[in-house]
């Protein structure tokens, strides 16, 4: 029976469980053929182990009695996790609350990851998602500012701002953070163990110059940031550095056109920094729907942002009064105090033992995994950013969780990657579900696309142009929703609430089914009666009934 909740007991502390851990009987006394025939026949054995025999008996007893888990004895523990993220978190904690006896290995604290720190947390927490929207906050607030004169607000003195303080705030919250990520697997019995964990065989990892053995290994270590070799790279920082600045960059070129350099540009620019985006392509977020990029590219560039579209970088020059110039395809640009790349981030798997071990990885350096998240090793899992399937927190937590299932809960579980939410936190921020209008053409050929464009109430006193726009995408076949975009205030709150219903299924016909809520943004999205558009692009083999899936390069 599949264990269903986080309070399920610990099966090694059950009367039946001690007495099989006491019973020394030799392997030659008992007759497990039958149990051995029927569970090895599979995946999992694959292997030319030396330990085959001892793992096949193990199983045999796991499989009667331990609900998954290995008896003591046999290994240090059933899972041993490297990398304390999001994803290796979450699959930790389930494992050891389904009763698994599990570790979990992570580098020291540090607000800048290296080869040496890390932290409880990971990227989201402690370099990604968490500060960076601490940043945007405190951005927004000069916007706010403006805002408020349209409603009666008047300051007798310019708002400055202090970026010391921010930057002390910002990390004693991660210090506090960190502190409950460790509280969180303390209190599950997971083993915290402080290093860097290097897989020396199937079942075996290295922290320190320590072995630890395991029936399980799952890697989570995420991603790193990564820097063009240009000349002048040296002089360039990345988005964990532009976190912890020692102070604010009065002006910044980012290269980059993803969603991290529009969230960075946005950061500075509310925190009045002259900023500069240099773009390979001729418009920012590739992948994205084309409506809401030509939209973010406008409104960034009424707050005064500046683009340099199909600019490639080829170098940094540093001169003597310590400022940069960034040299490209098209010319050079002066004067900069700060010059980020945010071109992407690399699977963090140097240096962890896994072409020795035989793990498969892309040229990239992502883990291949199956439907399950198991390697090519079938005693090593992975799950999260270091296997570049949908880079996203809320998949790595979804991904660990499913792992944790399928090994200690009697519940195989694949990751659901069909209408997974995205936002990303540019100013104005976008939230989205489902496929954009190029993919669902592409994909379903007949659709209906329902768009608006307006101002919002707020804009009508405050005088400022900020605008929102919503896109619904239908298919006309079915009238199921395919796809729902938005650019403009509150979008990632807004888009939260619609994903779950377009998950379930959603209809263009429940939406015109359904009373708004006056005045707000979101009512639109209810209140859409007639397509802007009707494409008719009928495919010869239709797909009306099959999966809405996110965008890949989301």
């Amino acid at each position: 029976m599949a264990a269903s909740t986080l309070s399920t007991p610990r099966l090694g502390s059950s009367p039946a469980f001690q007495t099989l851990r006491n019973c020394k009987i030799p392997i030659h006394f008992l007759s497990f053929s039958h149990y051995t025939k029927s569970l090895t026949s599979g995946f999992f054995w694959r292997s030319s182990s030396p330990y085959r025999t001892h793992r096949r008996f193990a199983t045999t007893i796991r499989a009667e009695a331990t609900n998954g888990v290995e008896p003591p004895g046999h290994y240090d523990f059933d899972l041993f996790t490297i990398g304390a993220g999001s994803g290796g978190v979450r699959a930790s904690r389930f494992a050891a609350n389904f009763g698994a006896k599990v570790a979990v290995c992570e580098l020291p604290f540090s607000t800048i990851s290296s080869d040496s720190t890390g932290g409880y947390g990971g990227t989201c927490v402690l370099r990604g998602c968490v500060p960076k929207k601490l940043l945007v906050y405190a951005s927004k607030y000069s916007h706010e500012f403006e805002d408020s004169g349209g409603f009666g607000w008047t300051y007798e003195t310019e708002p400055k701002h202090d970026w010391n303080t921010l930057i002390a705030n910002k990390n004693a919250e991660l210090q506090r953070l960190t502190g409950i990520y460790k509280n969180i697997l303390n209190n599950a019995g997971v083993t915290l163990i402080e290093g860097r964990g290097k897989i020396v065989d199937p079942h075996t990892v290295d922290v320190n110059g320590k072995l630890y053995s395991a029936k399980n290994i799952l890697i989570s270590v995420g991603g790193r940031p990564f820097i063009p070799d240009i000349p002048g790279s040296e002089c360039a920082i990345d988005s964990d550095a532009a976190l912890d600045l020692p102070s604010r960059p009065k002006k910044i070129a980012i290269v980059g056109g993803g969603y991290i350099a529009v969230e960075f540009a946005g950061i500075f620019n509310g925190l009045k920094s002259d900023v500069h985006i240099f773009i390979r392509q001729k418009k920012l977020l590739r992948g994205f729907d084309e409506e809401i990029r030509d939209f973010l590219g406008e409104q960034m560039s009424l707050r005064g942002i500046e683009f340099h579209t199909e600019e490639t970088p080829q170098a940094i020059v540093k001169s003597s009064d310590g400022l940069l110039s960034l040299k490209t395809n098209k010319g050079t640009v002066d004067g900069f105090t700060h010059v980020m790349f945010a071109t992407g981030r690399r699977p963090n798997t140097k240096n962890l033992g896994l072409e020795e071990v035989g793990v498969k990885m892309s040229k990239t350096g992502a883990i291949e995994v199956d439907e399950y998240s198991r390697t090519s090793v079938p005693s090593i899992w992975a799950v999260g950013d270091v296997t570049d399937r949908i880079n996203l927190t809320p998949v790595a937590l979804m991904e660990g969780g499913a792992l944790a299932k399928t090994l200690f809960a009697d519940e195989p579980t694949k990751p659901n990657y069909s209408a997974v939410p995205s936002a990303v936190f540019s100013q104005p921020p976008i939230g989205q579900v489902g496929l954009t209008e190029e993919q669902a053409i592409k994909e379903y050929g007949d659709i209906d696309v329902y768009t608006s464009n307006f101002r919002p109430l707020k804009a009508t006193l405050s005088g400022l142009p900020d605008r929102v726009v919503m896109k619904l995408i239908v298919c006309a076949k079915t009238d199921k929703v395919l796809g729902l975009h938005m650019c403009g205030e509150d979008s990632p709150e807004i888009v939260q609430g619609f994903a779950v219903a377009v998950k379930a299924g959603l209809t263009k016909a429940d939406l015109d089914a359904t009373v708004g809520i006056h005045p707000t943004a979101a009512e639109e999205l209810v209140t859409l009666r007639t397509p802007t558009r009707k494409i008719r692009n009928t495919l010869s083999e239709g797909k009306a009934d099959s999966d809405i899936k996110t965008p890949a390069s989301v």
